[in-house]
């Protein structure tokens, strides 16, 4: 089996849609590669400042670096600091990339898989880098991805769309899905949309049929023009998955994910 190594850079995936994601999902999904995970760390920004004197932000901050280690993840913990201007404003640094670009270097040693969960476009010289030593290197982020990291790693998963990451509300017939909104005609008014089934590669299941009158952006329709540009974006679509009378998949209620 292939030796995996997972690097999350938090302060990204927390700014950009990941609050609240599963870390054990993170592994199954690892572990689906057909790999052994062997090291998985993710990097934390820490207001120690803040934890002494705010009780409930130090509670919640501690519940989530549990979740974490009973995940079986190394935490890397870079601190909170303040800097004032001398226009009297403040500025709040906590940067890790540094931290996990040097570690990913030094354990990719060890490593044949290494899955980096970030989107940001600042990794794109260490996916090179990782990626000329014959490793293989994957990404995983959900909102304002840079589109040349999404290119230049080997594959690019969708957060949003991976099973039980980010858990979707008020499901209880469990029939809310989110895909990729893969194809549209224009004229016509409809689109086929595709969505993740597991954690590998192949583990997709498309040709669901989403009709316009059924998709809403921020609670309104959307025009033609409007669809057409989501599936050349590769949208990412919240639906309700209602079995069509042709035999096939359709959505309902769907909107547009944001």
């Amino acid at each position: 089996m292939l030796k995996a190594g997972i690097f999350l850079d938090m302060e990204n995936l927390n700014m950009n849609g990941g609050w609240g994601m599963r870390f054990d999902v993170i592994r199954k999904l690892v572990e689906a590669q057909g790999t052994t995970v062997l090291r998985a760390n993710v990097y934390i920004a820490v207001d120690n400042a803040r934890e002494k004197y705010d009780f409930e932000y130090r509670e919640k901050a501690q519940a989530r670096r549990d979740k974490m280690r009973l995940a079986g993840f190394h935490i890397v913990e870079k601190e909170i600091r303040r800097f004032t201007n001398a226009d009297g404003t403040q500025n709040i640094k906590a940067n890790a990339d540094l931290d996990l670009a040097v570690d990913a270097m030094l354990q990719a040693e060890n490593l044949d898989y290494i899955l980096l969960g970030t989107g940001d476009g600042d990794f794109l010289r260490l996916v090179r880098a990782l990626q000329s030593k014959g490793k293989r290197v994957d990404a995983v982020a959900i909102h304002n991805v840079s589109g040349e990291l999404r290119r230049e790693v080997d594959y690019y998963f969708h957060g949003a769309t991976i099973p039980g990451l980010l858990p979707i509300k008020n499901d209880p017939k469990k029939i809310r899905h989110r895909g990729v909104l893969d194809y549209v005609n224009e004229e016509k008014g409809f689109g086929f949309l595709s969505i993740r089934t597991g954690y590998q590669l192949t583990d997709i299941e498309s040709g669901i049929f989403c009709h316009i009158s059924q998709l809403t952006e921020d609670g309104m329709g959307v025009s033609n023009d409007r669809f057409s540009a989501l599936a050349s974006n590769n949208a990412v679509i919240e639906f309700d998955k209602i079995k069509s009378e042709r035999g096939g998949f359709q959505a309902e209620n769907a909107l547009v994910y944001k």
